[in-house]
């Protein structure tokens, strides 16, 4: 289920630097935070707590506990007697641990529902030049933590491109690719530690990531591949009218023509550009469900980077590489 942003004393809990994001979420910085500077601006300055379950009666529920956010007195979530909880400032100073001296640098961070699940984008030095062309891909690490006992804290490895801030997902899910996961039990310090060492492959990931996107910028689709691609992603229902799947086929060919940064000589009409008419459809163009247009878009960010959203993208990357394998 998608969430709303949290809010921390009436302000939605998130930051941002450089130029306004599509959202035109949180509190703005005018330069990259660190740490420190991340956690006040994006209202993520709280702890939480375990504290005894116990029923209307009285009576203690064995082997749980609730998860409390300090500052509201908010329940989060119930979670075992063997749930380790990460606080925020734990969450973010392993993310400065990764990079040595503090060389990371948080350009978007927030929290989402009540507190219960927190992100933070940081990134990292360089970027992929896409066959030497003005098209760069800027490497990032996108953390993300719950505090209801409904996920791991995790850290994936997040290319961003830069000329329409399109949120890649390059690898499948389970690899190392997607980065790793600390669960909230036993000895953390120790699966810190571990995954940190896990980190180290970072460099090779983004290497990896620079050569498959340079042979989908090689790769020319001929037009039934296009369709055939969009069709995989978008097929027409079993039953019912076909009318939206058509839809937003068409729009992927109208991206794949009319796309931000896809008029670029090197790289147009390539399978790079029809991948990223996928991720601009996700990111920029697929209708969000709310009340009002701040629930809508704090919906699609959540589906961008945790949710469907972030499956869409994954499969169309895996296409994208099966069709080049196939030519």
């Amino acid at each position: 289920m998608a969430h709303n942003l949290a809010t921390t004393n009436g302000k939605a809990a998130m930051m941002y630097t450089g130029e306004v994001p599509w959202h035109r979420l949180g509190t703005k910085l005018d330069q990259p935070a660190t740490a420190r500077e991340a956690i006040t601006a994006a209202g993520l300055d709280y702890e939480v707590k375990l504290t005894p379950v116990t029923t209307y009666d009285g009576l203690e529920v064995p082997k749980t506990n609730a998860v409390v956010r300090y500052d509201t007195q908010t329940v989060l979530g119930v979670v075992s007697n063997r749930y380790v909880p990460v606080q925020n400032q734990q969450a973010f100073g392993f993310l400065d641990s990764v990079v040595a001296e503090g060389g990371l640098r948080y350009h978007t961070a927030g929290a989402l529902g009540q507190g219960e699940k927190i992100w933070m984008l940081a990134k990292l030095p360089g970027h992929i030049r896409v066959k030497n062309s003005d098209d760069l891909v800027d490497k990032f690490l996108l953390l993300s933590n719950s505090h209801d006992g409904s996920a791991a804290m995790r850290v994936f490895f997040t290319p961003i491109r830069v000329v329409c801030q399109n949120t890649l997902t390059l690898a499948e899910r389970g690899s190392r690719g997607q980065g790793v996961s600390i669960l909230h039990k036993g000895d953390l310090q120790a699966k810190i530690h571990d995954a940190q060492q896990v980190l180290g492959f970072a460099t090779r990931f983004y290497d990896d990531a620079g050569e498959r996107i340079n042979r989908l910028a090689s790769h020319y689709p001929s037009q039934t591949q296009l369709t055939a691609y969009f069709r995989e992603l978008y097929p027409d229902p079993e039953e019912g009218s076909n009318t939206r799947a058509a839809n937003v086929r068409q729009e992927l060919h109208r991206l794949f023509e009319e796309g931000i940064g896809h008029d670029e000589p090197s790289i147009k009409h390539s399978s790079w550009v029809a991948f990223n008419a996928v991720t601009e459809f996700v990111d920029h163009v697929r209708p969000g469900r709310g009340l009002n247009d701040s629930e809508r878009t704090s919906r699609r960010l959540d589906s961008i980077w945790f949710g469907s959203g972030a499956q869409l993208k994954q499969k169309a990357w895996k296409l994208a590489l099966d069709m080049i394998l196939a030519a």
